[in-house]
């Protein structure tokens, strides 16, 4: 199909199906998108009707499959509908990539407990949520591949995001040992640490911090979305196969 991503490595995922979380901008955007190219069926979720709008329009106007699912990713009956019209639709279920996150920061002596807890419900029980609900139709097919986009802020924190750098973490935590109780089912869990990387989330730091940033990467640059695309689709393909209960950071270097 034509490709409207800029992938960098070839795989083709032809009848696997895969649900991406978080799909209607930034990075879930990019996922998907590249998923599709490899000719995956892509269920994008999101509660931006918008987001998923274009992004599913996109991949169809390009010639792949994908269709819209609005969901909140905290709502456990809502998610674990998902998956069931996900599975009744295509066959089966065979990708998850549980991206949907968000930020709410400030320094721990100024956090809201709504700032905290609405970090944890989406980045932490989101994932939690959606992996326990797909686990089901991966195991009973004896196949899978479950993708989570952690952080690097989960592996070293970060000053301002005690509640996102918790979240991460323990999605970090979640990957490790879902990998082990999975594994004997063929299912794979693995989880992606993205640095900084060129989103409207780290738009909104602003360039002052942007060049302070850069200057700690030794690449000396942001990431690009398709860096993280990348890293899902090769984890997401049979070369992966025998790679379960790891953290890839895609980070330019910053924590080497």
């Amino acid at each position: 199909m034509p490709n409207q991503t800029t992938s960098r490595i070839t795989c083709d995922l032809t009848g696997k199906v895969a649900i991406v979380t978080g799909a209607g901008r930034g990075l879930g955007r990019a996922i998907a998108e590249t998923l599709a190219a490899a000719a995956a069926k892509v269920a994008c979720v999101d509660v931006n009707a918008d987001g998923l709008a274009e992004v599913t329009g996109a991949i169809q106007s390009a010639g792949g499959t994908a269709e819209a699912f609005a969901c909140d990713v905290t709502d456990s009956r809502r998610v674990g509908e998902v998956v069931n019209e996900v599975v009744k639709k295509w066959g089966g279920l065979h990708i998850l990539v549980n991206n949907a996150g968000i930020t709410r920061d400030s320094l721990i002596m100024r956090m809201k407990d709504d700032q905290w807890d609405s970090v944890i419900a989406i980045n932490l029980r989101g994932t939690f949520l959606f992996t326990r609900a797909a686990a089901r139709p991966m195991m009973k097919g004896r196949t899978g591949r479950i993708i989570n986009i952690a952080s690097v802020a989960g592996l070293m924190g970060n000053p301002g995001q005690t509640n996102y750098s918790a979240s991460k973490a323990g999605v970090i935590g979640l990957t490790r040992t879902v990998a082990r109780e999975l594994a004997a089912r063929n299912v794979t869990v693995n989880a992606i640490a993205p640095g900084f990387i060129a989103t409207e989330m780290t738009d909104a730091l602003g360039e002052d911090i942007l060049t302070g940033v850069k200057k700690q990467i030794p690449l000396g640059r942001l990431g690009d979305p398709q860096d993280i695309a990348d890293a899902v689709l090769f984890l997401a393909s049979d070369a992966a196969g025998f790679i379960t209960g790891q953290v890839l950071t895609v980070d330019g270097g910053l924590t080497g």
